[in-house]
């Protein structure tokens, strides 16, 4: 885990956003169970309730269960497309606007969306 403490991004969003590039990537895979709390703010160097509500936030959005005694569980989210799409839609929406504003052509907007989705 990779955080930025001088990011204006806060702590928890970085454990949450690094968790579901790990998840995507196939890192932490469908079931697998994950650090626990204190364990991974023990590696991140960061207090329990930064990754307690990292982790809240990645259950709420579907992407983890969490059980007290078995922890947190990796759930693959299969059903979430529409609210995902919803959401890229409204981000992809800012990031062409910015792009056309930096004169990047949309062909060099989508490679970059390509290169990045196949990370």
């Amino acid at each position: 885990m990779k955080l930025d403490f001088a990011s204006s991004v806060p702590i928890y969003q970085q454990i949450r956003d690094q968790m579901v590039q790990a998840i995507a990537n196939g890192i932490f895979a469908d079931g697998e169970r994950l650090p626990t709390i204190r364990d991974l703010a023990g590696e991140a160097g960061v207090n329990t309730m930064t990754v307690n509500k990292a982790y809240q936030l990645l259950k709420q959005e579907g992407y983890i269960i969490t059980d007290r005694r078995n922890g947190a569980t990796v759930q693959c989210a299969g059903g979430k497309r529409k609210g995902v799409e919803k959401k890229l839609r409204k981000e992809l929406e800012l990031l062409a606007a910015e792009a056309k504003l930096a004169e990047i052509s949309q062909e060099e907007f989508l490679a970059l969306c390509e290169e990045v989705y196949q990370k």
